[in-house]
């Protein structure tokens, strides 16, 4: 698979920011359905959904929301490829590009060793994996109607050699859970064309002691995934930096917290830095869905 999108006319469809929430997942369709639209009112330009073991099917759920929604464009971040064979989630991403022509994005990944094995594989070789899986997806028959448009394809890379898979095989990159430091480096070696799609946690909230709190709960899971911890060592940051649920200095390099200028501000390094379309995930203190947080954004932010 090599890059086929148009990329600059993705660029101006998505602009510069989106959101990624995996609250959505677990809601009932009709809060689901409500949410989508608001977040495409609000000017937003994608939304990013997850793909874990226990909650809804990303494809089922993003047709779902494609549906109740105009011209907002839905991620898959990402689809998890121990999940579903490459003939089905190469179907699977033509069947919503087809229907919805110019608003499906295919995010794919390898994900990690607790999620894959509830799926009952082993997880071993993971860019192995990724690499022969690409070549399955290319030789993959399909009989049906074809896109208008091909659908993008981005890969869940943090290290070197995952971002150089994404920049030979696809159309680019969706990294999770990173720092502005990271989007640097896979600009780096991305180079110009591949699109550059950074995740970035975000907290309106001014109190430095309730902001750490809060996105300490959110590190804290990603702490115990070695991708994750090894992706942070790699720029720079030390074992005090990652133990414990992560020191002040890596929640505030991860989490965006502050007042809607902070976050506005951190934005802006991710597309200094090179990044394409910044998603925005919003913490809640509860894990659940906080449409507050973007519609205090939004004016900041889009438009």
């Amino acid at each position: 698979m090599t890059s086929r999108i148009d990329t600059a006319a993705w660029k101006q469809r998505l602009g510069q920011v989106g959101t990624w929430i995996a609250a959505l997942n677990g809601l009932p369709a009709g809060q689901v359905r409500e949410a989508a639209a608001e977040i495409e009112e609000l000017g937003y330009g994608s939304l990013w959904l997850a793909d874990t073991p226990a909650t809804k099917e990303p494809f089922s759920n993003a047709a779902i929301l494609l549906a109740a929604t105009n011209r907002l464009s839905l991620g898959t971040g990402i689809a998890n490829v121990w999940g579903r064979d490459a003939a089905a989630m190469n179907s699977g991403a033509k069947t919503l590009g087809e229907a919805f022509p110019g608003r499906f994005l295919l995010g794919l990944g390898v994900s990690h060793q607790p999620p894959v094995a509830a799926r009952g594989h082993t997880y071993e070789r993971p860019l192995a994996k990724m690499r022969g899986y690409l070549d399955e997806m290319a030789a993959a028959a399909y009989v049906a109607a074809e896109p208008p448009e091909p659908v993008p394809c981005v890969l869940a890379a943090l290290r070197p050699k995952m971002l150089e898979l994404s920049r030979d095989r696809t159309d680019g990159a969706h990294p999770y859970f990173v720092p502005t430091t990271h989007t640097a480096r896979a600009r780096e070696i991305l180079g110009e064309g591949p699109l550059l799609i950074p995740e970035q946690a975000v907290l309106v909230e001014t109190d430095p002691g309730r902001a750490r709190e809060v996105g300490r709960e959110h590190t804290a899971f990603y702490l115990r995934l070695p991708n994750y911890v090894n992706s942070l060592r790699a720029l720079g940051f030390t074992e005090e930096d990652v133990a414990n649920g992560g020191s002040d200095r890596l929640v505030d390099a991860v989490v965006a917290w502050g007042s809607v200028d902070a976050v506005r501000d951190r934005v802006k390094e991710h597309l200094d830095a090179g990044a394409d379309h910044v998603l925005l995930q919003p913490l809640a203190p509860d894990g659940g869905l906080d449409l507050g947080q973007l519609r205090e954004l939004a004016p900041a932010l889009v438009g």
